[in-house]
């Protein structure tokens, strides 16, 4: 009987042959019954979209051992599956559905543009543009895929503009446009601006980097440009939220120092009446 037969033998007599026809035409009925049911639950909304993806999965295993040649039909599977996934944003696995489907009809545009839009949503521009220009060479005149080409295109420029910003940036910093601090003067700054920085120790800073150190002892004092001043901030507003305030720009490195309200401590906090320990 075919049904006993090892995998991947091929059938010796015209009755094995006829079983091996018999089991193919039931797994198409039923492949094809689960891709219409699949299609229905997509259909009836997200909350059977996951039906949907069972649905299509069941089909495809109907399908299996797939074909090495083209195989459109599986194709269809896949890419309906990767429609779903994107619906669900499971970007990822709606992007390996399209490529396979793509690969098994290299001719499936939907395929395509799925594989595209899931590719441009995982930020993998150079393979989105791929799959638009891919598409666009089986159908030239597809308004969806170029509108989505033209979005992967802007968002390409926008990311090498961030690059080259970045990597002047970093040309900048090599080649010493900006200032590299010494432990002592990064310390300074950490100190600088606190309640009761001026009764720190004047030896605090000494012998804290060899590499700069002059031999002398530094003490922390404020800026000259201006008094340093508490200012009180709104509760419940973000770090975030305070430091983009035009009245709190910070010139260096700022010290956040955070009491609860509810603590022993926050009175004398609030009145400067502590020193670091």
């Amino acid at each position: 009987m075919a049904l006993l037969m090892d995998p991947g033998a091929a059938p010796l007599t015209e009755s094995e042959k006829a079983d091996m026809d018999a089991i193919a035409a039931i797994k198409e009925s039923a492949a094809l019954e689960f891709k219409e049911q699949g299609n229905k639950f997509v259909k009836m909304g997200r909350k059977h979209y996951a039906d949907a993806v069972d649905c299509y999965t069941k089909a495809i295993a109907q399908m299996e051992p797939l074909p090495p040649g083209p195989a459109p039909d599986a194709s269809v599977l896949f890419a309906n599956r990767a429609h779903v996934n994107l619906l669900l944003g499971n970007h990822r696995r709606a992007l390996d559905d399209a490529d396979r489907a793509v690969r098994l009809s290299p001719s499936n545009v939907k395929a395509y543009y799925r594989a595209a839009k899931a590719a441009l949503a995982l930020s993998l521009l150079l393979e989105a543009a791929s799959f638009c220009r891919q598409g666009l060479e089986q159908d030239p005149a597809n308004e969806e895929l170029k509108k989505l080409i033209a979005q992967v295109d802007t968002q390409q420029r926008e990311q090498d503009r961030q690059r080259a910003k970045a990597a002047q940036a970093v040309s900048a910093a090599k080649a010493g446009v900006g200032t590299v601090l010494s432990k002592s003067e990064i310390l300074n700054f950490l100190l600088e601006g606190t309640v009761d920085s001026k009764s720190l120790p004047e030896n605090l800073l000494d012998g804290e980097d060899g590499e700069h150190d002059t031999g002398k002892s530094s003490t922390v004092t404020s800026s000259g440009k201006g008094s340093v001043k508490w200012i009180k901030v709104q509760e419940g507003k973000t770090l975030q939220e305070t430091l983009q305030h035009k009245d709190f720009i910070i010139p260096a490195i700022p010290v956040l120092f955070v009491v609860s309200s509810k603590s022993t401590f926050y009175k004398e906090f609030k009145a400067g009446n502590w020193s670091l320990p």
